[in-house]
Parts: structure tokens; C-alpha cells; sequence
């Protein structure tokens, strides 16, 4: 037996939210809830939680889960699926820890050795593409992502879709995939012709080319273009991606695991798309836990097919000298290799996190606010 002893949460730079469970024999899983600029409302979901946590089996995962899900009346949405989230990861890191082997294990196995891995160029504002790419490249990266544009109106003038041509064939030039984010920017009649613009150069995918709350939209998108659709971060659990994946709206789907109800509901998320012929391709501009947990699915998972990966993220340059491996103690497990980053050796998730720096920079942490666009008329646009 391993009753759960406490549960903390630490609020730590560039805008991350990790969850610390300790057993009553002293062991220890990590996970992560991070929600980019709603820390505090995860913090005061996981506050009602933990509560009721306390005491309970944590080799239970399952039980846990359907305890917080069911048994709080009111369910999903993104504040209370990120606080599940950290649970959940922390609990299966605890699990294959106390286990001692590597958390792949507790999920069937490796159907692969390493997964594919891209990483950002270019900002929340795109520019100095090919130096960018260049550099990216000279990681050993084989792909990368992009914001497709600036902020634009729900309709614009074609011309602010041609830079984003021009940008991507500057990536292409130099011998790299581009997937590209138009991170539910792009209203219809924008998206429209700017998924006809890209067709001819293929991008590797297009994500969230029209945000999730128009699945009417989206049909009419996919009806139009060859281009592979990708969307998911703002679905949170199976029930918010049943309909996308019955309709036929997307061929990419990609959860982020410390959004959507953790490893257990990722898992059972890349199930069901497998059902419907779509492959995954977790989201996860997020921390060194979140990227674990998520490597571990994909390295499990037949129908994974690239991960995000946050290493030298315009976010976590905004924080100073924060970055994907700082807070882990071993900064070479991440390591690319050919475009991969191969599967953890070590028991759970395979990290060694430092927890003297965790406390040490969450005590000065302060939230993350989300970025804030206005067209020149005062009008909010989408960020």
C-alpha cells in the first residue's frame, strides 16, 4: 500500500505549474498542470482538490481519476483538466518509480526507440525566419514550427498573407519540415484563402487553422484543402474530441498532456483517434515534466508522429536564462539526436528534477499574463 501523504504545487518560471506528490514512505512523482496565464485558477482547482486526496491509494491511478472527474458533479474545461492533469502525471511517475523502471513500461512498452521531435521559430510575432531555422537546423532538428502570422482581422487584406508564404518557402530552402500554427487567429474568410495560398508549397500540417469552437467551419476548411489539419490543445478530454474525429475535421490531433487529464487521458485520447485513421502529435510548448510524460506516450503509442518540444522557446527567453532543462539535474536526457530525442533510461519519467531551484524560484514567481493583440482600431484580436 502507498497512501498518499501531501500534495504541493510550485508556480515556477517562464509560466509553469508543477505538482509534487509524497507517499507515506517518502516517495516522490512529479507532474505537471501548467495552463499559460491561468495559474492561479489551476492552483485554486488543485486547492479543492488535494483535499480529498489525501490518504488514498495512489497506486490507483485509475480510481483517482474517475474520483476527481465524476465525483466533483461538475466536469471538464480547461482550469479543472489542467489541475487533473498534474495529479495524474505525478501519480503514474510515482507508480513506475516505486516500480523502478521507466514509466513507458506501465503503457504497454516501446513501440519505438525515440520520437520525433520540432521545435519554434520566430516568436508569437514571426520574423528572422531563416537565421532561425538555420540554427534550429544546427541542433539537429529536422523539423520546426511557426506562427503562420501576426495578429490579423476577421477580414484583412490578402496581402498580410504573404509573408507567410515567403516564409515558408525560406524554411523549406534550407532542408527542414514546417508545420505552421495559426493559433485560431485566422477567421474564416482569412483561413480560407490561406490555406489555398500554402497548399502548393505543403506545409507539414496547419494547426488550428479556425479555433475548435467553429466545428462547422472546419468542415468546410477540410473540404477545401490537401493540407493536414492539426488541433487539439483546446480539447480536454475524449468527449471534446469525439466530434471532430466522427465528422472527419481533422487528421492530426494533438493533446496537451498537462491539459487533458494527464497521461491516462492522453493515452486514451491517441486510442480513439487511432480508431478514426488520425494520427497525434502532442502539444506541449510546456515544461521538462509535461515533455516527459508526453515522450513516454509517444514512445508507447502507435499512432504517435512528432512531439513539440519548448527548448529555446520564445517564452522561456522572455524569462532570462530559463529553459527547457533547467530545472532538471541531468540537462542531456532531452538531447536530439536526427530530428529524435530518445526514450528515458531511468525509473518514472526518467528526470531527475532539482527540487532546491523548484522552491527557490517559485518563491519569486509571479503569474504569467497571456500576450494582449489590438488591430489599430482598438479591437481586441486573437493572441
Amino acid at each position: 500500500m502507498a497512501p498518499i501523504k501531501d500534495i504541493e504545487y510550485f508556480r515556477v518560471k517562464p509560466r509553469w505549474l508543477f505538482v509534487k506528490i509524497t507517499d507515506d514512505e517518502g516517495r516522490v512523482g512529479w507532474g505537471e498542470g501548467t495552463l499559460e496565464g491561468h495559474s492561479l485558477a489551476v492552483e485554486g482547482a488543485l486547492d479543492e482538490i488535494i483535499v480529498r486526496l489525501i490518504g488514498q491509494e495512489a497506486n490507483n491511478i485509475e480510481h483517482i481519476w474517475q474520483l476527481i472527474w465524476r465525483l466533483g458533479f461538475y466536469r471538464g474545461g480547461a482550469v479543472f483538466m489542467s489541475a487533473l492533469s498534474g495529479i495524474d502525471i505525478a501519480l503514474w511517475d510515482l507508480k513506475a518509480r516505486r516500480m523502478n523502471v521507466p514509466l513507458f513500461e506501465l503503457l504497454g512498452g516501446k513501440v519505438r526507440e525515440r520520437c520525433q521531435v520540432y521545435c519554434w521559430i520566430g516568436g508569437d510575432r514571426p520574423s528572422d525566419i531563416e537565421a532561425a531555422a538555420k540554427a534550429r537546423k544546427a541542433q539537429g532538428l529536422t523539423c520546426i514550427k511557426m506562427n503562420a502570422t501576426e495578429d490579423v482581422n476577421w477580414l484583412d487584406g490578402p496581402s498580410v498573407l504573404d509573408a507567410t508564404v515567403e516564409r515558408l518557402k525560406a524554411v523549406k530552402a534550407i532542408g527542414l519540415d514546417a508545420g505552421l500554427d495559426f493559433h485560431g487567429r485566422l477567421h474564416k474568410p482569412m483561413a480560407k484563402q490561406l490555406a489555398k495560398a500554402l497548399e502548393p508549397h505543403r506545409p507539414l500540417f496547419i494547426e488550428e487553422p479556425i479555433l475548435v469552437e467553429h466545428p462547422e467551419a472546419l468542415k468546410q476548411l477540410a473540404g477545401m484543402t490537401h493540407i493536414p489539419i492539426a488541433l487539439g490543445e483546446r480539447l480536454y478530454h475524449r468527449w471534446d474530441a469525439k466530434r471532430f474525429l466522427e465528422e472527419g475535421l481533422i487528421d492530426i490531433l494533438q493533446p496537451d498532456i498537462a491539459h487533458a487529464g494527464g497521461i491516462s487521458e492522453t493515452k486514451r485520447l491517441a486510442n480513439m483517434a487511432e480508431a478514426y485513421d488520425v494520427a497525434i502529435a502532442p502539444h506541449c510548448p510546456l515544461g521538462p515534466i509535461a515533455f516527459a510524460a508526453s515522450l513516454h506516450v509517444g514512445l508507447s503509442t502507435a499512432n504517435f508522429v512528432i512531439l513539440e518540444m519548448s527548448l529555446g522557446m520564445h517564452y522561456n527567453v522572455e524569462a532570462g536564462d530559463i529553459d527547457l532543462n533547467t530545472y532538471l539535474k541531468d540537462q542531456s536526457v532531452f538531447e536530439i539526436k536526427q530530428g529524435h530525442v530518445g526514450a528515458p533510461t531511468g525509473p518514472g519519467l526518467g528526470i531527475d528534477i532539482d527540487e532546491d531551484m523548484i522552491r527557490k524560484i517559485a518563491a519569486e514567481t509571479e503569474p504569467w499574463q497571456p500576450k494582449e493583440f489590438y488591430g489599430p482600431d482598438g479591437s481586441i484580436r486573437e493572441w
